[in-house]
């Protein structure tokens, strides 16, 4: 099939203007395309599973803004309760009916929590979730683990180091030495290390914190035992167990991971879907854990955007669209149908690719070797990546530009949209490995 986007020229300008403005002119790394080829997208527009771009170029999106839209673009409910919101203002830095209105939209229909505080990101969440239990448990130490992304919270961004094999070592410049040194970082799906770790220093674990469904770095799959191991763990030497559903959370289910695993969580983090294509990210737990949070605890945290009327609205017209009866066994079924479509063709090609995917979650590997840890991706693979993600993108279908990152099918793409990009991908897979 012919190329459909014909140039990319509109988004070079504004990328070249835009590195006058912003740190690689960019206001989040992965948006430079540095993993793939030629300039970053600068979309004007969208509405359902399409977005359009400043060169009037059209395409079937399966980033969905890195997953928040999971009833697509510019969906209209959400559309119309944000505007009639903004005719009463924008912020207020009060409480107000909407907030409420939407926690208890989020407490009744999820068992894993009794009360909940918002924020304006995931970050923000993550960073309060981890002093929420460093405050709670009166320690200091933290296990994370390698291919868990957390945000850019200074004592998360730490990779696995040397000595004892998990004290880290920082992913980024700025964070001090001693931040990093209390954080501990283990392998995924490997209940071995993890046993060694807290048998030595169990005491002193604050909390351990994972993607239940690790996102960030891959689709990395973990099994339910591995899982149900890091609880057993954090009850048997007094830590909390964190689960961090910013991306899982009300993708895979309403209830997210932990529903989905059936594991009881301390703490949860939420963002993307939870604030309906606005800034929104939450953390909750108990009655007991959230009664340590500021003003009826001593654990600070504040902000003050946080539950701005505006955010709340596009949350609550989000969330109640989700709650309609078979929302998430359709988005299911279609998003395993477009896999299965796929992988049918690339199995008759004798192609070596997985697509691992749960819920509406999917995620490209080239490998037939199924995937649980960071270091099992071939960072080569990333080659062949770049030239799937071009040729994609010239046949109007857009993937995120890097192929750590996972795809996402929204409640607005068509069986018909889905058989367009099934159909491209395959043609894309045979220029992939047969060019």
């Amino acid at each position: 099939m012919k190329s459909v986007v014909k140039n990319r020229e509109k988004s070079a300008q504004l990328f070249a203007e835009a590195k006058q403005y912003f740190p690689g002119g960019v206001n989040s790394p992965v948006r430079a395309f540095k993993s793939v080829s030629g300039p970053p997208l600068f979309i004007k527009e969208a509405m359902g599973s399409k977005i359009i771009d400043e060169d009037d170029n059209t395409y079937l999106d399966f980033c969905c803004s890195w997953g928040p839209l999971i009833l697509g673009h510019n969906n209209p409910h959400i559309r119309e309760k944000v505007i009639a919101t903004i005719s009463k203002g924008t912020s207020f830095g009060t409480p107000t009916r909407l907030g409420n209105e939407l926690g208890k939209l989020i407490i009744e229909n999820n068992r894993y929590i009794d009360k909940i505080r918002f924020v304006s990101s995931g970050t923000e969440a993550v960073m309060s979730a981890i002093r929420l239990a460093r405050g709670y448990t009166g320690r200091s130490k933290i296990i994370k683990f390698e291919g868990c992304y957390h945000g850019h919270v200074d004592s998360l961004l730490v990779k696995a180091g040397s000595g004892l094999a998990t004290f880290g070592e920082s992913t980024s410049a700025g964070i001090p030495d001693a931040f990093v040194q209390e954080t501990i970082v283990l392998p995924l799906a490997d209940s071995e290390a993890l046993h060694n770790v807290m048998q030595e220093i169990g005491d002193e674990i604050a909390c351990i914190i994972i993607e239940p469904i690790p996102a960030n770095n891959g689709l990395l799959l973990q099994d339910k035992n591995f899982l149900e191991c890091l609880r057993k763990k954090c009850y048997r030497h007094g830590a909390l167990l964190i689960f961090d559903e910013v991306i899982s959370g009300l993708r895979v289910g309403f209830e997210g991971a932990a529903h989905h695993y059936g594991i009881q969580p301390d703490i949860l983090t939420y963002g993307k879907i939870i604030g309906g294509g606005l800034p929104v990210g939450a953390y909750g737990a108990s009655h007991e854990i959230m009664g340590h949070v500021a003003p009826d605890g001593p654990v600070y945290q504040a902000g003050t955007l946080s539950a701005n009327p505006v955010a709340m609205a596009a949350g609550y017209a989000a969330l109640e669209q989700l709650l309609e009866p078979n929302f998430y066994t359709d988005l299911t079924n279609k998003t395993k149908a477009f896999v299965e479509d796929i992988m049918q063709f690339a199995t008759a090609e004798n192609m070596p690719i997985t697509i691992p995917t749960i819920g509406s979650i999917f995620w490209i590997a080239f490998t037939e070797d199924r995937i649980q840890r960071a270091d099992q991706i071939d960072p080569e693979s990333m080659e062949k990546f770049k030239v799937l993600h071009h040729e994609l993108l010239q046949r109007g279908v857009y993937l995120g530009p890097s192929g750590y990152e996972v795809g996402f099918v929204s409640a607005a793409h068509t069986e018909e949209d889905l058989k367009e990009a099934a159909h491209h991908m395959k043609e894309c897979l045979k220029i992939v490995f047969h060019q």
